[in-house]
């Protein structure tokens, strides 16, 4: 069997939200966010390969993913104007508040980018999360999405994520928030170290992390393992499942992801993703 050749390979690596404020709600519905955003050095990958364009899936989560027409990988690909066969290596969870789906679609259009097809306009036409998910560096996210504005680089981290393995559907958290008009983040200041991060962070909040454990109850003992296993700090990413904590060593992160995963939970050890190369 000869194996098609891979034109190019684009990295998308998973999204945390350290901190959401849901600040308002438009006449059309959609809400007004105001995140800090970065990017995980673990995530999906996406190749492309000489072809008409088609999308095919591999990885752990392969089996949780359609292949359809209305995938985002395929959305973005049309949006670019690019033709290829792709192929997603979904090492994420699906449907976890880590940006797995706005991600692949961010590197499907930089992927296409690198061959000439011009970004396009808008992009958080194919969800909010795109457009902060395109740049994947650390961010404040603004507006519904559209609003990227790149900070300087954070101290390292050393996470662990941690999944229980139940997907949330975003809008049924969103549905669940029981006000829509909070303060939006306070100044965002450079940060020395981990330790003045952690204690920006305590200031602030996931909107979204309470009424995501009313629809996922487990969403709480997540956090509570994260804790209880050393984290100086600990919060869900997005409107979840997907928990995030910040462990003073690598080695205490390897320790507790590796403790958590007893649970039948996915987690990851891992630390912030170097910014991608230029274009």
């Amino acid at each position: 069997m000869t194996l098609q050749p891979v034109v190019l390979s684009e990295a998308a690596p998973a999204k945390l939200n350290l901190a959401l404020h849901v600040t308002g709600r438009r006449d059309d519905g959609y809400h007004l966010l105001d995140s800090l955003v970065c990017f995980a050095a673990v995530g999906d990958r996406i190749d492309l390969m000489p072809g008409p364009l088609s999308l095919s899936v591999t990885g752990p989560f392969a089996n949780d993913l359609a292949a359809d027409a209305d995938n985002l990988c395929l959305r973005a690909a049309r949006l670019s104007g690019g033709q290829a066969s792709i192929r997603l290596h979904k090492a994420l969870p699906v449907a976890s508040g880590i940006g797995g789906g706005s991600a692949d679609a961010a590197a499907v259009l930089r992927a296409f980018a690198r061959q000439g097809h011009p970004l396009p306009d808008r992009p958080e036409r194919l969800g909010a999360d795109v457009p902060v998910c395109l740049a994947s560096v650390p961010a404040r996210m603004q507006g519904v999405g559209e609003v990227v504005t790149p900070l300087p680089p954070l101290p390292p981290l050393h996470l662990v994520l941690a999944n229980p393995r139940v997907a949330v559907a975003t809008p049924a958290v969103f549905a669940g928030l029981q006000r829509r008009d909070n303060p939006p983040l306070p100044p965002i200041p450079a940060f020395a170290d981990a330790g003045a991060l952690m204690r920006w962070l305590a200031e602030t909040r996931n909107d979204l992390e309470e009424p995501a454990i009313a629809t996922a109850p487990i969403i709480a003992a997540v956090l509570e393992a994260l804790r209880h296993s050393g984290a100086g700090f600990a919060r869900m990413s997005g409107s979840g499942a997907t928990c995030f904590g910040i462990f003073a060593t690598p080695a205490a992160a390897r320790a507790a992801a590796a403790a958590l995963s007893r649970s039948g939970w996915w987690t990851a050890a891992t630390e912030l993703a170097p910014a991608p190369a230029p274009r």
